[in-house]
């Protein structure tokens, strides 16, 4: 059983200064940096800060999938235009830029596993996904290839070296910070990659990039996720997975059946609208069973979760997992990139997985999320690492195994 959170020890609280340089060793002019650009501000920024610091900077821009369909909707990341903006920021910088189709690569690790979470009823986060298998494993492979000792993004994260190896830290700007996506890059990893933006603010990236004389400057942000330009994610999975949205039964926290659904992936936890049915109260989805196609629906407090069970868990903190949990860890986790971190308490579960209690329960967990680990609430907190969510424990019927546990 997990023990109760007192708070953050105060030792682990200090922050490190950052470096006043890229934190590169050896000469620029004779260091070769390979830049991701994936045509957008950050990037093109990245590249050309790299680039008048006097380092052998290479621009590369990976081609992910069919850019064509994506075209008409603004704010889609890695749309056709991405390409040439890339190509053009590359031109105006003096650096070399190569594009590499990386579309079956990116097909197999990232929405192939998309459709299969989706019809699994998991939630997923294809953004971690792709920074895992194809930015930080593929990339950073061939970033190799090309001689390149360091692999640079536009990330709102923070690099930093500290006596056991580089560490990764939550972004200055708190709105920006894009660490729960990189919860699963590895300590390997970090040695060879650099984030130059963690510690500037949006504000200060575009004023580079006016500086720059960078033709996207004022470009959108990419929003959502890429490969679906419609916004409408059961479409894209109907068409890779057919037969997907299979109808079956609405039913209640007792199993009484309460109406009829056209398919699970039409659903996900924690939703209100658009479930057909009228009972005379709000009512939300809080499981989805996707062997009996069912769709779970209650009252509020029924997406109160109390316990995560994990997998894939990747530790980013000092020492092994296994010496971290041997008597737990305080700590504060993300179940959801747009929340902030809560306090919670990671250890080894009965079945002997990872686990976290959260000392504050938590509304519509779901399976297939990612859940980021940091050392502190707010500010630039180190990133301890995280894992996937395999299943969840209501906050009810965590308290009563609690109140077992503790009369045994």
């Amino acid at each position: 059983m997990c023990r109760p959170f007192a708070g953050i020890r105060r030792r682990e609280r200090r922050r490190i200064a950052m470096p006043n340089s890229f934190d590169i060793d050896g000469r620029p002019s004779a260091t070769r940096v390979v830049v991701a650009m994936s045509g957008g501000v950050d990037s093109s920024v990245t590249a050309a800060l790299l680039a008048e610091a006097g380092y052998d900077v290479v621009g590369i821009t990976l081609q992910l999938y069919d850019h064509g369909a994506a075209t008409h909707r603004k704010g889609a990341c890695c749309a056709g235009r991405d390409i040439h903006d890339a190509r053009a920021v590359a031109e105006r910088i003096g650096i070399p830029h190569y594009v590499l189709d990386y579309e079956s690569r990116f097909k197999e690790a990232v929405i192939d596993r998309f459709a299969e979470s989706y019809v699994a009823g998991e939630t997923p986060v294809p953004c971690v996904e792709c920074n895992q298998s194809i930015k930080f494993r593929d990339l950073l492979d061939t970033a190799r290839e090309l001689g390149a000792k360091i692999l640079a993004t536009g990330h709102y994260v923070a690099s930093r070296a500290l006596p056991g190896g580089r560490a990764l830290f939550r972004a200055r700007e708190a709105e920006r910070d894009q660490s729960y996506f990189l919860f699963a890059t590895t300590r390997a990893q970090l040695e060879l990659l650099r984030f130059p933006l963690g510690d500037r603010s949006k504000a200060e990236t575009r004023e580079l990039a006016r500086r720059f004389g960078l033709a996207v400057a004022d470009k959108q942000d990419s929003q959502d996720i890429c490969f679906v330009p419609t916004g409408h994610y059961a479409q894209v999975i109907e068409r890779l997975r057919p037969g997907a949205a299979a109808p079956g039964d609405i039913v209640d926290l007792d199993g009484r059946v309460l109406g009829r659904h056209d398919g699970i992936i039409h659903f996900t936890i924690g939703q209100r609208r658009g479930l057909g049915i009228a009972v005379g109260r709000p009512l939300y989805v809080v499981r989805l069973d996707a062997a009996a196609r069912r769709v779970v629906v209650g009252p509020r407090e029924a997406l109160r979760t109390s316990r995560i069970r994990l997998r894939d868990v990747n530790w980013l903190g000092d020492g092994s997992i296994d010496e971290t949990l041997a008597s737990g860890r305080e700590a504060f986790v993300k179940v959801r990139s747009t929340r902030p971190p809560q306090p919670a308490w990671l250890c080894r579960g009965e079945r002997g997985g990872i686990e976290v209690e959260l000392i504050a329960s938590e509304d519509g967990v779901s399976p297939g999320q990612a859940c980021a680990f940091y050392d502190a609430a707010e500010g630039q907190a180190r990133v301890l690492g995280g894992g996937f969510i395999a299943s969840t424990v209501a906050a009810a019927r965590g308290a009563r195994a609690a109140a077992m546990a503790v009369e045994r």
